[in-house]
């Protein structure tokens, strides 16, 4: 009879989690997960049939650290600028994590950063709706602009070169939430793209331009 796995499944995961937070994905093998755990690598493979099936399992238990920080932003009374906060709180306080789900390549050479862009708005469609009384195709499409935002803040965080402290970030984020707000409500044909956009920019203009 073969000897019985001191660690379970959970725990295995937990410890590869724990590499990874150290040192990225690509530093998770099996001597460095059986390092972690101070077994050798039998029952790593015992547990994983090969590292990439741990590496998944990270990669899922990654998603469940950062659901926690999205519904700690709906929480907030503002629930996007929230899970936009959250979403660059997250990107400081576990930099290895999101450049797993966020600057990694997926199998294949999918994006990992759409795959959780479109996760994370089917977490936020609801409160959206809710929040600016819009409807499920409107909530998507601000959604998607502002993350577009959100992501290029969090990004210069994690690789270090953010110029911007937190309170100017969030003045960022409601800058554009305004700007994409009344474009929405304001401009016919915006979320389908089926607005003359040379009108529109010629009356701001015109509108600036003194007496």
């Amino acid at each position: 009879m073969a000897p019985r796995n001191k660690y379970t499944r959970e725990e295995m995961i937990e410890g590869a989690v724990r590499v990874v937070r150290k040192k990225g994905i690509d530093a998770l093998t099996a001597k460095a997960l059986a390092g972690e755990l101070g077994v050798s690598t039998q029952p790593v493979f015992t547990c994983f049939h090969t590292i990439e099936e741990a590496k998944r399992e990270v990669c899922t238990a990654a998603e469940r650290v950062y659901d926690c920080y999205v519904e700690d932003g709906l929480r907030m009374e503002v629930p996007f600028l929230g899970v936009g906060m959250q979403y660059i709180h997250f990107a400081k306080e576990e930099p290895q994590l999101y450049r797993l789900l966020f600057l990694a390549s997926n199998e294949g050479g999918s994006s990992s950063a759409m795959d959780a862009m479109h996760h994370t708005q089917n977490l936020v469609r609801e409160s959206l709706q809710q929040t600016y009384h819009i409807d499920a195709q409107t909530a998507d499409r601000y959604y998607r602009d502002m993350w577009l935002v959100v992501h290029s803040l969090a990004t210069l965080v994690v690789t270090g070169g953010c110029p911007y402290s937190e309170e100017e970030m969030g003045h960022i984020l409601t800058g554009f939430s305004v700007s994409l707000c009344k474009s929405i409500k304001e401009i016919p044909g915006f979320v389908e793209n089926k607005y003359d956009r040379d009108a529109i920019f010629r009356e701001l203009v015109e509108k600036s331009m003194p007496e």
